[in-house]
């Protein structure tokens, strides 16, 4: 009887492995169907986080920005900095690197902090004519952020954004603003 219940807990737990990662497979093709067109020259500079959903590496942190610089050789210089508990606490910085995935021109790259373990990177929504603002998505539905040219956003736009960010399945009660300079 103990032999049949192992065998039956293990099954249970092959069919759940299973379903979630179809899940995630299917949440990144989705994803992927919906990236935008992207100059990498004019998306380098320098970005405010405006929302995101919580992750570890942000725990704490407000005023956080993005900076983005093309290098020679193609690859992109990632610099994410943020101050910790208050817009005057210490300034918090990682730096990283991200490569263009796409060979059509699409907002897909892979960035990496730690170094040989890339994460997608996924530009969902972006102003093509002016390049102010993006709404940022990975291949699962565990991270979110929206960014801007300015450390403030028109709640037009970041309404815009919110509610394609919910079209496209992200859970928004997990959204969380994040505090910048005026």
């Amino acid at each position: 009887m103990n032999n049949l219940r192992i065998i039956y807990l293990f099954v249970a737990g092959l069919i759940l492995l299973l379903t979630l990662t179809g899940c995630a497979q299917s949440f990144k093709k989705k994803m992927i169907a919906n990236l935008q067109q992207v100059d990498l020259d004019r998306y380098t500079g320098k970005w405010y986080e405006i929302a995101r959903f919580p992750h570890r590496f942000e725990r704490d942190l407000t005023g956080v920005t993005a900076t983005y610089n093309l290098q020679p050789n193609g690859k992109i210089e990632v610099i994410n900095q943020g101050f910790q508990h208050s817009l005057d606490g210490p300034l918090k910085t990682a730096i990283g690197k991200a490569k263009s995935v796409s060979k059509d021109g699409k907002g897909h790259l892979k960035v990496s902090f730690f170094w040989i373990f890339y994460a997608d990177y996924f530009i969902l929504e972006l102003d093509q004519e002016n390049y102010q603002y993006a709404l940022i998505g990975s291949s699962t539905p565990d991270f979110l952020w929206i960014l801007s040219r300015t450390p403030q956003m028109d709640q037009e736009i970041l309404d815009m954004l919110l509610s394609r960010a919910k079209e496209l399945g992200y859970d928004m009660r997990k959204v969380e603003m994040v505090e910048q300079h005026k």
